[in-house]
């Protein structure tokens, strides 16, 4: 688990843009996350269950603090699709100090 304090940008991945921006503002509005951008239009190469698979997709970014991480994963397991759904998090070190501000603001459980 990251450390509580430390922003994080997140990402993961829906089978569509839709559905991608159905999830991300349920994060917001329950303050898991503090903002997220749909990416269309990627493509994911992979290998599932012994075959290479390529998968029109939507990519999803984050943001957050290691402090909803926790409740990040369970959102991400209670709504996610996939079988195995990604959820990468990275740590930031450094960002502009208003916007890590506002982003540690939205996601305070205290706020909620």
């Amino acid at each position: 688990m990251p450390d509580r304090q430390t922003p994080l940008v997140v990402l993961t991945t829906l089978a569509t843009a839709d559905a991608a921006r159905v999830l991300v503002r349920r994060l917001v509005e329950d303050r898991v996350v503090a903002c997220g951008t749909v990416v269309p239009g990627s493509t994911s190469i992979y290998r599932w269950q012994g075959t290479i698979t390529t998968d029109e997709e939507a990519l999803v970014v984050l943001k957050t603090v290691g402090a909803r991480w926790d409740a990040l994963v369970a959102a991400i397991e209670r709504h996610q699709p996939y079988e195995v759904p990604e959820l990468l998090a990275l740590p930031v070190t450094a960002g502009l100090p208003s916007y890590l501000s506002w982003v540690e603001a939205e996601t305070a459980e205290a706020a909620a």
